[in-house]
């Protein structure tokens, strides 16, 4: 029951999409294991948000690693991400499902994650989000396109582990 160190998030992001699955989200008294995320890698990335550079609302996403970047969608969806790489360099792993809950604006909501976590390190013990290696294995991962986007729409970077074991 460890949480993940800052260093696991500074890695490639889909490496660590891929292995972010099985890892336990918490948040408050709301645990449940990852089993579903999409990497999104940066300036090349017309999909991720990084692509338009550094903003207010990206700051975040280009580092240091291991922090929520959470943001509103539509309008109406909360999303949390988990930022990657080295700092400065931009790539995070969004968090689309956990074990009962599909969908990463249904996620935010069953947990509470709101934009008013964005920044927060996920490392950090007294974090109000964490994430925790608990055991849980993966068995096959499948991979496909990321869903609900425009550009970029056919790079298999969504990551989806169907049968978690501990």
């Amino acid at each position: 029951m460890s949480i993940l160190p800052e260093s696991f998030y500074a890695r490639d992001t889909v490496t660590v999409a891929r292995d972010l699955l099985g890892k336990v989200l918490v948040c408050g008294n709301i645990a449940a294991p990852i089993v579903e995320v999409e990497a999104y890698l940066g300036m090349d990335d017309k999909a991720a948000h990084a692509a338009r550079g550094i903003t207010p609302r990206t700051r975040v996403i280009f580092g240091p690693p291991g922090r929520a970047y959470v943001y509103l969608i539509y309008g109406v969806h909360e999303c949390l991400n988990l930022v990657t790489e080295a700092d400065g360099v931009p790539g995070c792993v969004l968090i689309r499902g956990v074990t009962g809950v599909s969908g990463p604006g249904r996620l935010t909501r069953a947990f509470g994650i709101s934009r008013a976590h964005n920044g927060l390190p996920v490392f950090d013990p007294g974090s109000a989000i964490t994430v925790r290696d608990e055991g849980w294995r993966t068995g096959e991962i499948l991979v496909t396109p990321r869903i609900g986007i425009r550009h970029c729409a056919d790079w298999p970077l969504r990551f989806v582990a169907p049968h978690l074991q501990l």
